[in-house]
């Protein structure tokens, strides 16, 4: 498989922060507009070599670069901007479903309520969505180290009938389980809202069982599952009752293999255990999580697969329709997604 066929076989995100997925040269004119002057630079190119992290040594490092991200995202017209380049650069990548996410408490410094900050970002979406034709919807997110997960989860529900499709949590996952914001998680199910959580990435198999406690439908990114397996020479021999859980209940990972490493969830790519648990049977799905701090897409990230974790045609095809199964959209658009995937792998 080379770069272009990569490039153009369908794709499925389900894992995709807005915030983290700026282009440089939208950050510069965003800033200018805003009259910002705290990005390190006004050069893009050397902007965007600023914001990968993949030399990032530290978590407080990692986080200035979404400092900077949300601070130019303060306005109608910059969420709207923002959102709509995301669906097109995606489209670009391949990817034919999006599923977005953000956190709108983070963007209200310009004045805008939670309400006209999800509707600035929808309003973009749509935008991109009547550009491309791709379905691209919105996980409103709420911050699990602050209070006021209920108001984001009323927020969310609000707009349930324009194009959110789900409720997470973000933020610092040790020491903040996400049980601590159960009721907002009840809440957002109960107006119909998807509920996928951030778990098994900054912290362990505890933190997946309390998010499965939550009722967790996917698991954001998912991976230190694999501290719940008991593996010999790369094979699976055995499983906890978590993973156990999560296997047979089909509950779809949203493994993010370049962020992982330079979050440093995992020494390497060879270390890192998508493939394992691909092979294992569990639903893993491919996704970029940041594009913008990991300087990566969709291609790059199914070409990672391919070149360091032995993935064929039929693996990418396989995960890419986990991600349809996943996906939170419902039936119509599901088929319609499975359909596009279907054709565009004929070799697989």
């Amino acid at each position: 498989m080379d770069r272009a066929t990569l490039q153009r076989v369908p794709k499925v995100v389900l894992h995709d922060h807005l915030d983290g997925g700026l282009r440089p040269q939208t950050v510069l004119d965003l800033a200018e507009a805003a009259g910002y002057e705290g990005l390190p630079t006004t050069d893009v190119s050397s902007l965007g070599r600023w914001f990968f992290q993949g030399e990032a040594r530290s978590l407080t490092r990692y986080l200035e670069a979404f400092r900077q991200t949300v601070a130019v995202m303060q306005t109608r017209a910059a969420l709207e901007r923002v959102a709509y380049e995301a669906v097109l650069d995606l489209a670009a990548d391949g990817v034919v479903y999006a599923e977005i996410r953000f956190a709108p408490m983070l963007h209200r410094e310009g004045g805008l309520t939670p309400s006209q900050v999800v509707d600035a970002v929808l309003a973009g979406l749509d935008m991109g969505k009547r550009r491309t034709g791709i379905a691209a919807l919105l996980i409103v997110a709420a911050l699990r180290q602050n209070p006021g997960s209920e108001e984001v989860a009323a927020v969310a529900a609000d707009f349930g009938d324009r194009g959110v499709v789900g409720f997470d949590l973000v933020g610092p996952e040790e020491g903040f389980l996400a049980s601590l914001h159960r009721p907002a998680c009840r809440a957002a199910q109960a107006a119909g809202l998807h509920l996928t959580l951030h778990a098994g990435e900054a912290a362990g198999v505890a933190s997946i069982a309390d998010a499965l406690g939550c009722g967790a439908e996917r698991l954001g990114h998912g991976v230190r599952l694999v501290e719940d397996m008991t593996v010999r020479a790369g094979r699976l021999v055995g499983m906890g009752v978590v993973a156990e859980r999560v296997r047979s209940a089909g509950i779809a990972l949203e493994v993010c293999p370049s962020s992982n490493l330079h979050t440093r969830a995992f020494p390497s790519i060879e270390e890192h255990p998508v493939g394992l648990l691909h092979r294992s049977g569990f639903a893993v799905t491919v996704n970029t999580d940041n594009r913008l701090m990991s300087a990566t897409s969709m291609t790059n990230e199914f070409a990672l697969l391919v070149a360091h974790q032995g993935f064929t045609v039929a693996d990418l095809r396989a995960a890419t329709l986990a991600a349809v199964d996943g996906a939170f959209c419902g039936p119509r658009l599901r088929e319609e997604t499975r359909e596009r995937v279907l054709g565009g792998y004929p070799l697989a």
